[in-house]
């Protein structure tokens, strides 16, 4: 057994080679590498509700592809592209249906396709019950702290654990072999984990939780949190962006699931099954490919203005988002009114160019927080403007990305005050956005990103006269301090990018694979003993997901573990 763990160790002693050489060098090509050197040919499957591309019908009755507005997109598209997987998701769009094959297979993306996805269809019972009613009415407001009351009805379980059972069948169907690598996304699947090993008893399974995770007490408010947390416990791996979420899941199991749990090493038991529990902080691809395109940043700015009406001599701000509850898009506004209330001199002189995608627009929620955004920036505009001047100017549609980027190179500042965000990727797009070393980002410290990017102005979003101050300090702010905060934001970004995140969760599923066929050599008795020790070693030699000596971050949560991980460590644990 101590043979077969050192053979391991060595394993991951590489891995950690790797790391290292990467370092600021994460790409496609590092990823691919990866992939390569790791999982050889095995086939990668990634699951997710929202899907990358959105065929819909034009008014002119042609086919029109639209990109969502998704930070589980943003992030996950460049990983696929680089890997050459298959993306199954829910078919949402008007003409999704039209431009599939028999299989319900379209190739993406449709200037240059790198990857198959395969879409499925929801019934639009499916869809109100599994997506509007448990997903987003019940577990989207239970983990987020924006005081929303979460909704649970036994029909929307139901639609639930439905939903999930067809996308196990058609995930299954799609995973060829008999050990894929499947990497599911998010809170809409919680179920997908149990179901698939019922069918793919030796896949490697890995979900990734792109919301936070809130803590017991707060969780146990779910009618149906065993069957959650005990299908969740059937993945090898349950990533979550930082250490905080990941021991609120660990604090949740102890709580209400029968298992061993090692807290140390963030490892669960469960009926014999091994689950580690990993944050891996998420970003966004390096550099990204909408920049490419871009004009100058004066350029932009100039057209930014033009469209919009807003004049050569007006400072702007942008907040980009999705129309939700969990944004701060109101409490964003009072700060706007608090900041010409308190100093008038800037009256005429800044504006704030908000754009919120619509989302969820059928659940009374999101109805009424469209209804009141709405309702205050009215008041505000009549409040303070003047001779064609606004404070607000609000786009409530949704905007392509390479759109996005250029109000991100128009902009004075960035203001992202989510009130409770798992990471928040437009914060670090806007940082990349900016390769002239300016402009200013505002963040919020319930975002999972101001771990990483401290040189922000960090902000409590609930405190409206600290979000006026910071808009105040990034409007005054010195060239020279703007250029240093930026240059470091963007060192930060470069360097952990989304190759890096795929790069140590794929290294992650390696070993997790290794572990499996090692216990399969074993004599009966052994296998669980084994099992344990490998993770243990493996948390304890500093793996993928903690930030090493050589690499590093602003991630506060993982410095701990990174100062005393090492190798040398492991060997004298075991």
């Amino acid at each position: 057994m101590l043979s077969s763990v050192r053979s391991l160790l060595r394993e991951i002693e590489q891995s950690q080679r790797v790391e290292i050489e990467f370092h600021e060098n994460w790409t496609p090509q590092a990823l691919q590498q990866v992939v390569r050197d790791n999982l050889g040919s095995c086939p990668l499957v990634v699951v997710s509700n929202r899907e990358p591309y959105i065929h819909n019908r034009g008014p002119d009755g042609h086919t029109v592809v639209q990109v969502p507005a998704s930070g589980m997109v943003t992030a996950l598209e460049p990983i696929v592209r680089a890997c050459s997987g298959i993306w199954v998701a829910h078919g949402s769009g008007s003409d999704d249906r039209r431009v599939v094959d028999r299989h319900d297979h379209v190739r993406v993306p449709p200037e240059d396709p790198a990857y198959t996805l395969r879409r499925v269809w929801l019934t639009t019972e499916e869809e109100e019950g599994y997506y509007y009613g448990f997903a987003n009415e019940g577990m989207w407001p239970l983990c987020h702290l924006a005081y929303v009351r979460p909704a649970f009805r036994e029909s929307d379980w139901i639609a639930y654990r439905a939903v999930n059972e067809k996308f196990a069948g058609a995930v299954a169907a799609e995973a060829a072999g008999e050990s894929p690598v499947i990497l599911i996304q998010d809170f809409h699947f919680a179920l997908l984990p149990r179901l698939l090993r019922e069918r793919k008893p030796k896949a490697t399974i890995a979900l990734f939780w792109h919301i936070p995770w809130p803590n017991a007490e707060t969780f146990g408010v779910c009618p149906w949190k065993r069957e959650v947390l005990t299908h969740l416990l059937s993945a090898d791996i349950l990533g979550f962006h930082t250490r905080y979420h990941c021991q609120n899941f660990l604090a949740t199991v102890d709580r209400y699931v029968e298992c061993q749990i090692d807290h140390e090493h963030m490892i669960v038991t469960h009926n014999g099954h091994v689950c580690r529990v990993v944050p891996y902080p998420i970003s966004i691809e390096w550099p990204p490919r909408w920049l490419a395109t871009q004009s100058a940043v004066p350029v932009a700015r100039d057209a930014v203005r033009r469209r919009f009406g807003i004049g050569r001599d007006v400072r702007l701000g942008i907040g980009v988002e999705r129309w939700d509850f969990t944004k701060g898009i109101v409490e964003r506004f009072l700060a706007l009114e608090k900041l010409f209330d308190e100093h008038p001199q800037w009256r005429g002189r800044m504006t704030l160019l908000q754009v919120a995608a619509p989302t969820r627009s059928r659940l009374p929620a999101y109805q009424a927080l469209q209804q009141h955004t709405l309702a205050e920036a009215e008041r505000i505009n009549e409040k303070f403007g003047k001779d064609g001047w606004q404070p607000i100017v609000l786009v409530g549609e949704h905007q392509e990305p390479a759109q996005v980027f250029e109000l991100y190179r128009a902009a004075d500042f960035c203001v992202v005050n989510s009130l409770h965000d798992g990471m928040n990727l437009v914060a670090k797009e806007f940082v990349s956005a900016r390769d002239d070393e300016d402009g200013v980002l505002i963040l919020s410290t319930l975002a999972g990103a101001s771990r990483e990017l401290v040189e922000a102005l960090l902000v409590n979003p609930f405190d409206i006269g600290e979000t006026a101050d910071a808009i105040r300090a990034a409007l005054e702010m010195p060239r020279d301090e703007r250029r240093q905060r930026m240059q470091l934001m963007r060192r930060t970004v470069k360097e952990n990018n989304v190759y890096r995140w795929a790069g140590r969760m794929l290294m992650d599923v390696a070993h997790v694979r290794q572990r499996q066929a090692l216990a399969e050599s074993r004599p009966a008795g052994e296998d669980q003993e084994l099992a344990t020790l490998t993770a243990r070693a493996r948390a304890t030699s500093g793996a993928p997901g903690q930030t090493r000596t050589g690499t590093p971050s602003r991630e506060t949560d993982f410095k701990s573990v990174a100062s005393t991980g090492s190798a040398t460590g492991a060997r004298a644990a075991v």
